[in-house]
């Protein structure tokens, strides 16, 4: 049985069912275009605020952009009030013609939760169904919401929430099946995920704990949840997209190379540079070189090249020792 199939959703039809999440300071244009070549079908941008959107900040410009081999992209956007919402989504709309806009209910920071924003909002699903309703009434793109359990584990109330996204117009929910107290810790509960699937009318995406190809068919293979969003599992890892969908598809999981996955980490770098100049690429590619390194031989010297890179010569000496620490034990 082939499990990898598109979703509909709305007035949009993805490619197939496996997506990256937006993850802050992962999930850029330049990572998102990795990924589009490893396999994976719709990647979503890093959260967006709506705030600085309607007041022109230009690092927006810098998360919205959008690499030559995405054919489209989802934007998600973070904000408490419906109207600066809705206005955001119409810019985003109008300049960037995503293919779907999501709405930020699950991040945990606290930044962003002190401004009524994230996670903040499951404590509030009448704000949710609002703000999903002024967006749908202000764009025809589809609007797509992404959730948490709840707020923490004495207000698990994430039907109620997804409900109200639901009847505010949302064409898909997602859900992060951990609650916002819990964060990253702990194990998310599967259950939720099919629980919300049989509750809802609209598709349904699991979230949390996908770490490998198997964990996506264990979920898929029910029928019930439409699609699956790669986030920590991805970091360092875009082949996962393309071992997943082997499996899905009833073929052998591929397994890259110690060369592929440096050529992969080279291009990666490349294309930062194309968006932030050098000085703030090389910077802003420490985690990301890191995330590369988990698991390989040698690791804990090249992170330690890694994390002191701070120009183009830097990382030719650090891509240099990968290359020979591989070769040495080839």
């Amino acid at each position: 049985m082939n499990l990898h199939v598109p979703v509909r959703v709305g007035s949009y039809t993805t490619r197939g069912n496996l997506f990256l999440a937006p993850v802050a300071g992962y999930s850029d244009a330049a990572f998102r275009s990795i990924c589009a070549d490893a396999g994976c079908d719709l990647a979503f941008t890093e959260m967006v605020s709506s705030e600085a959107l309607t007041r022109g900040h230009l690092k927006t410009e810098v998360l919205l952009a959008r690499e030559d081999n995405e054919p489209d992209y989802a934007v998600q956007l973070f904000g408490s009030r419906p109207e600066t919402m809705a206005s955001a989504a119409v810019i985003v709309a109008e300049r960037w013609r995503p293919a779907l806009i999501d709405v930020n209910c699950g991040c945990p920071v606290p930044k962003i939760v002190k401004t009524g924003a994230g996670s903040a909002l499951m404590r509030d699903p009448e704000r949710i169904r609002a703000i999903v309703a002024a967006m749908t009434g202000a764009v025809r793109t589809p609007v797509t919401v992404k959730i948490r359990l709840g707020w923490d584990d004495a207000s698990v109330n994430y039907l109620e929430a997804a409900a109200a996204a639901v009847e505010g117009g949302a064409a898909a929910v997602t859900l992060h099946a951990r609650t916002r107290e819990r964060g990253y810790a702990g194990t998310a509960d599967r259950r939720a995920f099919f629980a919300l699937a049989d509750a809802l009318p609209v598709p349904v995406f699991a979230s949390g704990d996908l770490f490998s190809a198997k964990a996506a068919v264990d979920i898929l293979s029910g029928g019930r949840v439409a699609g699956v969003m790669f986030a920590r599992g991805a970091m360092g890892d875009p082949f996962i997209f393309s071992r997943a969908r082997a499996a899905l598809e009833g073929l052998p999981e591929p397994a890259e190379t110690a060369a592929e996955r440096m050529s992969v980490a080279r291009r990666h770098l490349g294309l930062s540079l194309r968006h932030y100049g050098e000085r703030t690429a090389c910077v802003e590619f420490r985690k990301q070189a890191c995330a590369y390194l988990k698991g390989v031989p040698g690791g804990a010297e090249l992170r330690r090249l890694a994390v002191g890179c701070s120009t183009l010569a830097d990382y030719d000496g650090f891509f240099d020792a990968w290359a020979a620490e591989a070769a040495r034990r080839a």
